[in-house]
């Protein structure tokens, strides 16, 4: 494994969770070039540049390529003072008292609100990192919010963080009364819960990069009880881990923390943390969880998996979270293309990030440039009829770059791709990962296993992944040599005839074959659904789609369309 050396991270001799170094990367050019920006978990072998956003391991190497950084407005500290009778008063409403006022640097203040297109008077709460102010976030009484304009977004409470126990709140007021019951180590998000209909949510939590978060044994969730809130919480356990994680479960009448200390008082908050649950792990199974489960299915509807894009497809085929699927198909068919043009699809609909090991799409720029004829539907390459112009090249690679990253370990096993996608889920929140194809994995083992002992412990290992973590993981494996049938053709493959061991029909939670005509003279591609373990989620049959071969995208059948609004005009 290399050191931290080699990629020109000088942390000397020391050791554990937070270590300050100079980013290799960004600290040359800028202005305050000793000024340590890297921060450096060296037990755990990860670094994270706050200002450029470079990070990696020593395991997987350079996650994220160094972009040009990032320029933050860094507001101005905020005066000390004591807080005024009229701040007091409002906060002693509120069962905070002046000692945990003036030991967060809470002032009074004025500042320009937007939503009211003028200046208004105002608390400020400064975010601090190591004791420098990084943004500030001003409240009216009225409940006008705003943060400072151009600042970064980190946790409030950032310096408090204690690596034994850790608990995540929604709001300052919330972190404050968790204070006063005794609780120090707290941190609340920076821009609170999204509305349950917000897309794409789970790109906004840059936060999470903080070194110090990766050295914390506990997080203790501890966020408002409402569906935001819960959608937080999910969101958090995800990215966290649920191995790492507890939650608290507030009293009826009380919505967060405040509510619990004005109504109840410190000692039934601090015992309410205390008696944190833990996030049920798999392999586990508490009868209480299962009757909330089962109650919430019963109220809902039983959970279904997101349309692929394609309307032809979604009664035998959606994509449904915590799930893997295989896809093969014989080599020349399309299983790359269909599957990069699903993936587009998913982060075009609802928002998905996506990791993609692909070294059947090399190098990356060609890859990037296939995603983009996808995404814009037009081709890239000069020459071509209707070629999409520059700008709309910059629009699809900044997309592109906004919903993808290309993964490329130095020694790609089932081990260190699965520790890469770990980490993006953490960094990106991805829902979505891509292993194309599996063939080019090292897949060296031990004497005494078996191909086939291999292949059922690798892919056990990627199911049980996918389920902790609420992604979805796409392999494509090929088939074995296929014999042509007496018409000339070669037969649909089906996950049996993937080349090493039935368990990859026996283990994948869906099976995919894609399969197409080489005599026919349309662009019309099959899709076989051959296998689907959750039948709320779909059907074994075939789809019909017609490949667009100068853009690379696929589009439901012409027939499929006449059908349907066949249908809706006969009512």
């Amino acid at each position: 494994m290399k050191s931290f050396a080699d990629f020109g991270i000088d942390v000397g001799s020391r050791r554990g969770p937070q270590v300050k170094a100079l980013c290799p990367h960004c600290s040359p050019q800028r202005k305050k070039s000793r000024l340590p920006c890297l921060s450096v978990n060296v037990d755990e072998g990860i670094w994270n540049c706050w200002h450029c956003g470079w990070s990696g391991t020593l395991k997987g190497g350079e996650q994220q390529a160094s972009r040009p950084p990032k320029v933050f407005v860094k507001p101005q500290p905020l005066p000390p003072s004591v807080p005024g009778d009229d701040v007091v008063a409002w906060f002693a409403g509120r069962g905070i008292p002046p000692a945990v006022i003036e030991r967060n640097g809470i002032v009074k203040a004025t500042a320009w609100f937007p939503q009211v297109d003028g200046e208004r008077g105002c608390i400020a709460f400064p975010y601090l990192r190591a004791g420098q102010t990084v943004n500030v976030k001003y409240r009216t009484r009225d409940k006008l919010f705003r943060m400072h304009a151009g600042a970064q977004r980190i946790l409030y409470g950032l310096d408090d963080i204690d690596a034994e126990r850790l608990v995540w709140v929604e709001g300052e007021m919330d972190k404050l009364a968790v204070e006063v019951a005794g609780i120090v180590s707290c941190v609340s998000v920076p821009d609170g819960a999204p509305t349950p209909d917000t897309r794409a949510y789970e790109t906004k939590f840059d936060f999470l990069s903080d070194v110090l978060l990766a050295g914390v044994a506990r997080h203790v969730i501890a966020v408002d009880a409402d569906p935001p809130g819960q959608r937080l919480a999910q969101e958090l356990v995800r990215r966290l881990g649920p191995e790492k994680c507890w939650t608290v479960s507030w009293p009826e009448g009380c919505k967060d923390a405040n509510d619990v200390l004005l109504a109840l008082g410190p000692a039934a908050l601090r015992r309410l943390i205390d008696d944190a649950r833990p996030v049920p792990i798999e392999g586990t199974l508490r009868p209480g969880d299962l009757l909330a489960e089962l109650e919430y299915d019963y109220d809902h509807g039983i959970e279904q998996g997101v349309s692929t894009g394609w309307a032809s497809m979604d009664d035998c085929y959606r994509v449904l979270p915590g799930e893997w699927t295989l896809v093969t198909g014989i080599p020349g068919h399309g299983k790359s293309e269909w599957l990069d043009a699903l993936v587009v699809n998913l982060a075009r609909l609802y928002g998905w990030t996506f990791g993609m090991f692909s070294p059947e799409n090399q190098p990356p720029k060609y890859h990037a440039e296939k995603l983009a004829e996808k995404f814009v539907g037009k081709p890239f390459a000069a020459g071509r009829a209707h070629r999409m112009s520059l700008a709309e090249a910059r629009d699809a690679l900044a997309w592109i770059d906004a919903h993808i990253t290309f993964v490329q370990p130095a020694m790609p096993t089932v081990e260190e791709l699965l520790s890469v996608s770990r980490q993006l889920v953490l960094r990106h929140g991805i829902r979505g990962f891509v292993i194309d194809p599996w063939n080019e994995i090292d897949h060296s083992r031990a004497a005494q296993l078996s191909e086939t002992e291999h292949i059922s412990q690798s892919l056990s290992k990627v199911r049980a992944f996918a389920r902790t973590h609420g992604i979805h993981v796409w392999i494509v494996a090929h088939p074995t040599k296929l014999q042509k049938g007496n018409d000339g053709r070669y037969p649909v493959p089906t996950p049996y005839d993937v080349a090493g061991s039935a368990h990859w029909r026996n283990k994948a939670d869906n099976c995919l074959t894609i399969w197409r005509d080489p005599n026919a003279e349309t662009a019309e591609v099959q899709v076989h659904v051959q296998k689907v373990r959750k039948k709320a989620n779909g059907r074994v049959g075939a789809v019909l789609l017609r490949y667009a071969r100068n853009c690379g995208q696929y589009h439901d059948h012409p027939a499929f369309t006449q059908a349907r609004y066949e249908a809706k005009e006969a009512g």
